[in-house]
């Protein structure tokens, strides 16, 4: 399997979803949105820019299952399977906020083996696959040098349908107010974890996340020198929906302040 040569198939496949998602934009109906439950969102355009993607993946004729959003396809159990948001960030779609992505990955077990985010809007492809370092539209990319998180910019997501830990993520929040250069709430985890990859975020955390959501950053946030944990500093992170990608200078630091108010 060349894994640098499929990545480039996928940027492709990435790119071509992103492109009709543009175009939908520009004649989209607030009418055609759909619930999949509180504060889940779905429209027609992440439900066919799903079966794109899976179509596209299809074709290069690799023996892999699929997990996906929008279960357009059935769900494998395979030793291989692509990971697949189509639209990641479809509340800001739907508002008209110009942050939203395609993200694609591929996985053995809980092993990224590639990872491809598209940010429709600002036309960036960023991608990564094992060994291969990270990449932006064709550009070498790595995470940031900064080592002090008073000197940090942090990404991360609001709770939007898990509300347990709510005390403690804004506990966090208010010491990370005071501790950082800012947080940035952005709407698109892919988006987040991308530009942790790229220098424009120190770090980047958030609970309540799906496997579609992170699976392709975690290899391009890998792949750009950075580190991805749990809340625990352990590896449960795919599935276990807690997550923290950091330039790797500052991950203690990150994982301190959120052990502080997570028990």
């Amino acid at each position: 399997m060349n894994l640098e040569q499929l990545t480039k198939g996928v940027c492709d496949i990435a790119t071509t979803a992103g492109g009709f998602i543009r175009e939908e934009r520009k004649i989209f109906d607030l009418g055609k949105v759909n619930s999949k439950g509180l504060n889940q969102l779905v429209s027609y355009v992440d439900i066919e820019a799903e079966k794109k993607i899976v179509i596209g993946l299809s074709q290069l004729n690799l023996d892999a299952g699929f997990i996906t959003e929008e279960e357009t396809t059935i769900k494998s159990t395979k030793e291989l399977n692509w990971i697949i948001d189509p639209l990641d960030g479809t509340t800001n779609f739907i508002h008209d906020l110009p942050v939203f992505s395609v993200s694609i990955a591929l996985s053995r077990g809980e092993e990224i083996l590639l990872g491809v985010v598209y940010e429709v809007m600002k036309n960036e492809c960023f991608y990564a696959w094992k060994g291969g370092g990270a990449w932006l539209n064709k550009k070498p990319i790595g995470v940031s040098k900064i080592d002090l998180l008073k000197d940090s910019l942090l990404a991360t997501g609001f709770p939007y349908y898990d509300f347990k830990d709510m005390n403690s993520y804004l506990a966090a929040l208010r010491s990370f107010m005071k501790e950082t250069h800012g947080l940035r709430r952005l709407g698109s985890a892919a988006v987040d974890m991308a530009y942790t990859a790229c220098g424009r975020f120190e770090g980047f955390f958030e609970y309540g996340l799906n496997a579609w959501d992170i699976a392709a950053g975690i290899c391009i946030v890998k792949e750009a020198g950075g580190k991805v944990t749990d809340f625990k500093n352990g590896e449960d992170y795919l599935f276990g929906k807690q997550i923290v990608a950091s330039n790797t200078t500052i991950h203690n630091h990150i994982l301190k302040t959120i052990n502080e108010h997570f028990k």
